[in-house]
């Protein structure tokens, strides 16, 4: 037993710790602002045709509304880079949350079976439907099917690993795995009956890519982004104490069944909508949160937010460079963000062997 003296002097260096954290965390909070702005800066500024400045500042100011750099700017780079922005910031939070709610670094949204339900979802709307049809705010039919595949492999898996007694993490886990399996084997029955122009669309849909963005595109982006976006730091605490074991949240006072059920919906929600409306973009979900994790510490009241700053980071400056890497071609951005995040899965697999 520690003497009151003892005590109280462990209370004091608990809280000046957490004030320290705090103060970290904050300063991280602004940086990552600013890089926002930086890289949406960038991403309006550089591509195939690079726009400096001063031109940019007179066209958002409106001085130049008929000159080609203000066609460019307002009609074609500044939404995409807002939807690039909302989509990774949805990543990155999903990211976060998934990692927490598996209790392991190296989880991916994509373990819940949404990314492949939509890549099934987009390639039956390619191979049965076309791609010409707009139904919702101009979205695709293939954007529709992607959304609407992603929710029924997430649905699928949920009702699998849940019974009367809860839901499993782990069955969730395995049934995830198989969803994805079955929805691939589905997917490449879709490719070998597709002739070549579906094949081609199916192809360069899974590549993920941000070129279809428009205002339409980012007002649903952010009607479903945004809330989620909002509503999964709610939860923060509660990931805390889940990373603890179920039981131990249990006795803290956490339904832990409604908060896995919550999780899941949020997650499928955001990796659905961006699924839908950018094509299959891997690795951000993985990375940014792990990155973030290693700079903030794993507490997720400020790990969420770090997360969905640092993927609204990320995506735009990958995408902006796979506009100019061998512009005026662009390189479909899921490539982009594979080549830079594979290198860093491999690191993370060699350091946990090593520590293992």
């Amino acid at each position: 037993m520690l003497s009151r003296p003892e005590s109280k002097l462990v209370e004091v260096l608990i809280i000046r710790h957490q004030a320290a954290h705090y103060v970290a965390a904050n300063k991280v909070f602004w940086s990552q602002l600013l890089l926002l702005l930086l890289a949406l800066l960038l991403a309006v500024s550089l591509g195939a045709i690079n726009i400096p400045l001063a031109e940019l500042s007179r066209a958002v100011v409106g001085a130049e509304q008929a000159s080609q750099s203000s066609l460019i700017i307002t009609h074609i780079r500044l939404p995409r880079a807002l939807l690039a922005a909302l989509v990774g910031a949805l990543l990155g939070i999903s990211g976060a949350v998934t990692q927490g709610l598996f209790r392991n670094a190296l989880a991916d949204p994509s373990l819940i079976g949404v990314t492949a339900g939509a890549v099934l979802g987009a390639s039956l709307a390619i191979v049965f439907a076309g791609t010409g049809l707009s139904l919702v705010m101009g979205l695709s039919v293939v954007s529709i099917g992607a959304f609407l595949g992603g929710a029924a492999a997430v649905i699928l898996v949920y009702r699998l690993a849940t019974d009367a007694h809860g839901t499993s993490v782990t069955t969730m886990l395995l049934a995830g795995i198989a969803i994805t399996a079955l929805a691939g084997s589905f997917g490449s029955f879709m490719e070998f009956i597709a002739d070549n122009e579906m094949l081609r669309r199916i192809s360069y849909w899974k590549m993920g890519g941000l070129d279809g963005a428009s205002y339409p595109r980012v007002a649903i982006a952010g009607a479903i982004g945004l809330p989620v976006v909002l509503l999964l730091p709610r939860y923060a605490v509660a990931l805390n104490s889940m990373l603890l074991g179920e039981s131990e949240a249990r006795h803290l006072g956490i339904a832990v069944n409604r908060v896995k059920r919550m999780l899941v919906l949020l997650v499928a929600a955001a990796v659905g909508v961006s699924v839908a409306l950018a094509g299959t973009i891997s690795f951000i979900g993985l990375i940014v949160p792990h990155i973030m994790r290693l700079i903030i510490g794993p507490d997720h009241r400020v790990l969420l937010p770090a997360s969905a700053l640092a993927g609204a980071i990320f995506l735009p400056l990958a995408d902006t460079l796979a506009r100019v890497v061998i512009a005026p071609t662009e390189v479909p951005v899921g490539m982009v963000t594979a080549v830079l995040g594979a290198p860093f899965f491999l690191f993370l697999l060699r350091q946990g062997r090593q520590r293992g």
